[in-house]
């Protein structure tokens, strides 16, 4: 299905943004934005606990940003939230009631998907993507940076620094002093050191600015002409304009005294920690200039979302590369995934379209449910859980990534490693239909399966198969019986009845 209008909603640790586009053809043209200086990270506690003022200031923006969205389709719709409930402990609790103001689905992405869909809004604003950038975006709670050729990344990375924490540790009730100054550089140039060598052995072209703080430092740096404009007429970030506005920081001393032209009144309580920052990264990276992009998470994100309407869903093509990283047996996942999925729309009729969200969970689930065993056969479920749950999977949310490593987590062995799904969520249909497509391909080969008819019943799931070759294999009757004993000691029921259907084939 594709939408005429699409929107993003981007829950960043110092503001929330959303970003409403037309779509034409393969473009996307902005049509409304708002924007909430939640500054959410600042209400982190030293526990990495949300506390209630920042909870309600966020609340009250999603219910203003739910009105907007009001009428919109669900598909049409994609909320991301970055780094402050990356690390909140109590982020699930926030996120229930997130949801229902905002009346849409959040996700938390990882710091690299931060990073890969900062790339992607920023190179479509490139006016020459086909040279090599390094995309630099300081947000609240965390700084991501990306080199990349037109839309494809080369490096992505994302550090835990952002004007937010850096201004509320250094500058604490706006002071600016200089050896605060100093100690907020030196500090986001030791967390620069881990990838700035391999940055500068990749190398780039150009360097570009994203998101709040760049844009901030450029409009401040321009209007106060604290640097001399470059050879395309645009002033930029300069080095010299950073050293400029360092200096007037220091001389007022506190931010309250400071009158800059440019600087908006929400942009005022983080400038000190980015500018930090940004100073930094200039040093560490050895910049001299570097130009604003009005490109950032928001579009990317919708960009995104508008490839995965015409089939060029990322996540696709990160389970293929993780299939062939793995060197999973792509004969067998394929079996189970097929055998899979047609329970599942046995058990779930809306799940016949392939790209319905729960069949492209199960689908995913099933080819990559073996990726354990490039770690040890031993238990490699439980390896795979954890590489699905932990590894860096471009196009896949964290909760994303979580569902997927519970579902095949749960594929085989003891189902009582899932027991804190709820009883109504579907995840237990998709469980059931990959523990039995599993147990049907063991032999590992293309021999036809009977004709298995799968329903679900009052207290669990009921099989119709043909009792002739359940005498016959009686490996796999053995494996049911087992199963049956699994699913009743998680107070569910599995009735095998007698029912004879046409063999059919596993592939």
């Amino acid at each position: 299905m594709t939408y005429e209008l699409v929107a993003a909603v981007d829950l960043g640790s110092n503001s929330f943004r959303l970003q409403v586009g037309r779509v034409v053809e393969d473009q996307i043209y902005p049509l409304d934005s708002l924007k909430e200086p939640v500054r959410l990270a600042a209400g982190l506690t030293a526990q990495k606990i949300l506390d209630g003022p920042s909870q309600l200031r966020a609340l009250e923006a999603l219910r203003r940003f739910g009105e907007r969205l009001r009428g919109f389709d669900a598909g049409a719709v994609r909320v991301v939230a970055t780094n402050a409930l990356r690390v909140a402990k109590n982020a699930p609790q926030f996120l229930a009631q997130a949801e229902a103001a905002l009346g849409f689905p959040i996700e938390i992405i990882a710091g690299r998907e931060e990073a890969r869909l900062i790339y992607l809004g920023v190179a479509h604003t490139l006016p020459n993507p086909g040279k090599q950038q390094l995309v630099v975006d300081i947000g609240g709670g965390s700084t991501e940076f990306i080199i990349g050729r037109n839309i494809e990344p080369i490096e992505l990375e994302s550090l835990y620094m952002g004007c937010v924490g850096f201004s509320l540790k250094y500058f604490p009730r706006g002071r600016i002093e200089k050896p605060a100054m100093k100690a907020a550089e030196l500090a986001a140039r030791k967390e620069l050191q881990g990838i700035v060598r391999q940055y500068r052995k990749t190398g780039w072209e150009e360097a570009v600015g994203s998101s709040g703080t760049a844009k901030a430092l450029a409009d401040i740096i321009e209007m106060n002409g604290l640097s001399e404009r470059g050879a395309t007429g645009e002033t930029g970030i300069t080095r010299e304009g950073l050293e400029g506005l360092r200096g007037l920081l220091l001389h007022a001393g506190d931010m309250g005294k400071l009158t800059l032209q440019g600087l908006r009144p929400d942009r005022i309580p983080v400038l000190p920690g980015g500018l930090a920052i940004m100073s930094a990264v200039f040093k560490e990276f050895g910049l001299e200039r570097m130009t604003f992009s009005d490109g950032a998470l928001r579009l990317g994100v919708l960009y995104d979302l508008l490839g995965r309407y015409y089939h060029q869903d990322l996540r696709h093509a990160t389970v293929q590369q993780f299939m062939r990283r793995y060197q999973v047996d792509a004969g067998q996942a394929g079996r189970v995934a097929t055998t899979a999925c047609g329970f599942l729309q046995q058990l779930l009729p809306k799940t016949a379209t392939a790209e319905q969200a729960d069949a492209q969970v199960l689908d995913w689930a099933a080819l990559l449910h073996e990726i354990g065993i490039s770690v040890a056969h031993s238990s490699y479920h439980k390896h795979s859980a954890y590489i699905l749950a932990n590894a860096d999977m471009p196009g896949f949310s964290k909760m994303d990534q979580a569902r997927l490593s519970r579902i095949v987590l749960a594929h085989r062995g003891k189902l009582e490693r899932v027991q804190e799904i709820m009883p109504d969520n579907p995840d237990w249909l998709l469980i059931f239909s990959l523990r039995l497509a599993v147990i049907l391909h063991r032999a590992r080969d293309d021999a036809p399966l009977p004709a298995i008819i799968a329903r679900r019943s009052e207290r669990g799931f009921s099989l119709g198969i043909d009792p002739d070759w359940l005498e016959a294999s009686p490996l796999s009757a053995a494996a049911l019986e087992e199963e049956s004993r699994q699913w009743s000691g998680m107070g569910m029921e599995i009735k095998i009845k007698a029912g004879r259907g046409k063999s059919r084939s596993a592939a």
